[in-house]
């Protein structure tokens, strides 16, 4: 599935336009500019990291769908940095390395690298990369994990003022205070967080929750998405994530810009 999606027409006939979020870590400044600079006037997010940890920090507070990352950079390596993601995540990876090290091409694609580029590279040429392996990652705003203090894998998801807790299965606003949610919501939740951005028919979220499909499920999912707007929308009557495609589903929208 494309992740740049055509306009889609909601019930109030206003647009939808989806951006895929990238972020670029690279220890050059200016070419981490540069390439942050091109992407983001080709319609995408961008997000940005001199090393690893600084991506890492960024990576347990939000979700990407690609990461481009330079494989020399001091400390941590692009490559030890990607063996991390994609232990965690299906995140798209493109690495970026220096002419004639063949050796950390083929290194990076035996450790799930979606692509390659060599410096110096033409900024067309990473635009059309990104939209290659774009078009390849399966799943468009997987949760990325974090530390819970036992040091276990925890997955969470931000969006807006909130935080999703998968693991714990609670979600909190803004100000920490946990939002009363029942079971059935937060799997509802859940559904559109891990497909974000993607249209789903009443059926396939009637699949993704264990609903036989039938014209019952149909209005008890449409019920919990009621139910679920009341408690994430400032406005239900006009959501912000929760959107509703006229005649084919929903989708939830993570606005641009957001950086939680």
């Amino acid at each position: 599935m494309m992740f740049i999606p055509n306009l889609l027409s909601t019930e109030s006939g206003s647009e939808i336009i989806v951006k895929a979020r990238i972020i670029v870590v690279e220890d050059e400044p200016d070419l981490r500019e540069a390439v942050a600079e091109y992407l983001g006037a080709s319609g995408y997010d961008v997000a940005t990291a001199e090393n690893a940890a600084a991506a890492r920090a960024l990576l347990d507070m939000q979700s990407f769908h690609l990461a481009i990352l330079d494989i020399a950079m001091p400390g941590e390596d692009g490559l030890s940095l990607g063996r991390w993601l994609r232990s965690k995540t299906q995140i798209g990876i493109i690495y970026a390395t220096a002419a004639g090290t063949a050796l950390d091409r083929i290194v990076g694609l035996e450790l799930g690298a979606d692509d390659y580029i060599v410096k110096p590279y033409e900024l067309r040429e990473v635009l059309a990369r990104v939209r290659s392996v774009l078009r390849r990652v399966p799943q468009l705003a997987e949760p990325q994990p974090t530390k819970a203090d036992n040091g276990a894998a925890r997955r969470f998801m931000n969006f807006g003022s909130f935080q999703a807790d998968f693991d714990g299965r609670l979600v909190t606003g803004a100000n920490g205070a946990v939002i009363d949610m029942a079971k059935s919501e937060f799997d509802v939740l859940e559904v559109f967080l891990t497909r974000a951005n993607r249209l789903l028919t009443r059926a396939a979220i009637s699949e993704a929750i264990g609903f036989v499909e039938d014209p019952e499920s149909s209005r008890a999912v449409d019920i919990r998405i009621m139910r679920l707007r009341k408690k994430i929308e400032a406005d239900p009557a006009n959501p912000k994530f929760l959107r509703t495609v006229r005649g084919e589903g929903y989708i939830f929208s993570l606005p641009t810009g957001d950086s939680n």
